[in-house]
């Protein structure tokens, strides 16, 4: 898979989960096994901001040379999918999520990102590899 393929799919994924958690929060809390409230609902909408932020930088850098501030940005995601899939599995430990199936798309999820991303993160050349070498005058 391309790095273009892999950063469209990931923002589409991204597009899906936020539309829905800003259209539908209850609805995306209870799919977890969480009980809706005004506050939990307010959060998820701001997430939903936040993954929808995500996928537009995603789409924005897809078809980008390598450089420095690519592999940046592959970096930083790839810091943000390994962050996030702790929290779930911990929250289904303390009994925050009663169910397994409310978390487990979200965990494989996150670990194939994270995955796709330090991949490309890896073979995205650094600037000084990139730059064309100085002409002799």
């Amino acid at each position: 898979m391309s790095r273009r393929t892999f950063l469209t799919l990931v923002a589409c994924v991204a597009f899906a989960v936020s539309a829905m958690a800003i259209l539908a929060p209850g609805t995306m809390l209870a799919g977890k096994g969480a009980l809706p409230s005004a506050a939990a609902e307010t959060m998820m909408r701001e997430v939903g901001v936040l993954i929808a932020t995500s996928g537009i930088l995603g789409m924005s850098v897809r078809s980008q040379p390598d450089s420095a501030t690519l592999r940046a940005v592959l970096i930083a995601n790839a810091c943000l999918q390994i962050g996030i899939f702790p929290i779930e599995i911990v929250a289904y430990g303390k009994g925050i999520f009663p169910t397994l199936g409310g978390i487990f798309p979200n965990s494989v999820f996150h670990v194939l990102a994270a995955s796709g991303f330090v991949y490309f993160a890896s073979k995205c050349k650094r600037d000084h590899e990139v730059r064309e070498a100085p002409v002799a005058a």
